[in-house]
């Protein structure tokens, strides 16, 4: 029996499963946006725990984490700032401990039954904080698709559901995600040339935006296109902060102090570069 596909901006309660509706919306389109997946304590916890690894990685003058860059830029208050933690639950047992919290049970099942949270592989539990500012080296991000890493690695694109938490309320003039529904079917070409990777940030007819309010989930699929909207407030008005669970399949491979900084990172070097020259 077929199944009705609910609206394109519907948004969703999460329960003890995926509903057919929800499977069938996420086939479509390639994403699930879950309202209030996380109580008001619990994120207040988390971004806490972020100011808190943030002044230990100052102290530290961390720039590597397991052989993944940190990204630093300024505060608006001009301190230095981490915009891009790596691994995050691997310095905080209270984030750990979030993420594996059952309520999140039906996520991990929808990417594989054998799921693991990999706190030590890739780059670890994630967490991006966004701010309109002078000094801010994370203002936006261009559209890519997250498959651009399994061509680095000289392999075809797989299908990888990208789990995200958020701590912000973005309405459009605070900028945030958006993504173009169904371009997770592409072809190929489509898929490597659509757009110019992270250097293009031009609105697309077809895009819509995910309007997030704090302990929202979204589950996207990496094939889809997407980017995130400079916001057109100014200073910690702007803030956007997201945190991605990484679940993974296969055999672990984990992340150390003396691993080497994979392709993908040194392929993006360059581009934030060129990134920060555009914004001046």
């Amino acid at each position: 029996m077929s199944v009705e596909i609910p609206p394109v901006d519907t948004r969703f309660t999460l329960g003890d499963t995926i509903t057919p509706a929800q499977q069938a919306f996420l086939d479509a389109y390639g994403f699930l946006h879950f309202e209030q997946v996380a109580r008001p304590d619990e994120v207040a916890m988390i971004l806490s725990e972020l100011d808190r690894i943030n002044d230990q990685w100052v102290t530290e003058e961390r720039s590597f984490v397991n052989g993944i860059p940190v990204f630093w830029g300024q505060s608006p208050d001009g301190e230095r700032w981490v915009q891009r933690f790596t691994f995050t639950s691997t310095f905080s047992e209270p984030i750990k401990r979030f993420v594996r919290d059952p309520r999140f049970e039906p996520i991990r099942r929808l990417v594989d039954e054998h799921a693991r949270i990999g706190d030590d592989e890739k780059d670890g539990v994630v967490v991006n904080r966004y701010v309109n500012s002078a000094g801010s080296g994370y203002p936006r991000l261009g559209w890519h698709t997250d498959g651009l890493r399994d061509l680095a690695y000289g392999r075809m694109p797989q299908q990888m559901l990208n789990v995200g938490l958020h701590f912000d309320h973005c309405p459009p003039e605070n900028g945030g995600l958006r993504l173009i529904p169904g371009s997770h079917t592409q072809g190929f070409w489509s898929m490597c040339f659509r757009k110019l990777y992270f250097l293009s940030h031009a609105p697309d007819p077809m895009e819509i935006h995910v309007e997030t309010r704090p302990g929202d989930l979204t589950v996207h699929d990496g094939r889809l296109w997407h980017r995130v909207q400079q916001s057109s407030r100014t200073g910690y008005d702007s803030l956007r902060r997201s945190m991605y669970v990484p679940y993974l399949t296969g055999p672990r491979e984990p992340k150390s102090a003396d691993s080497t900084t994979p392709v993908y990172h040194h392929i993006g070097r360059p581009i934030r570069w060129m990134q920060r020259t555009l914004q001046r």
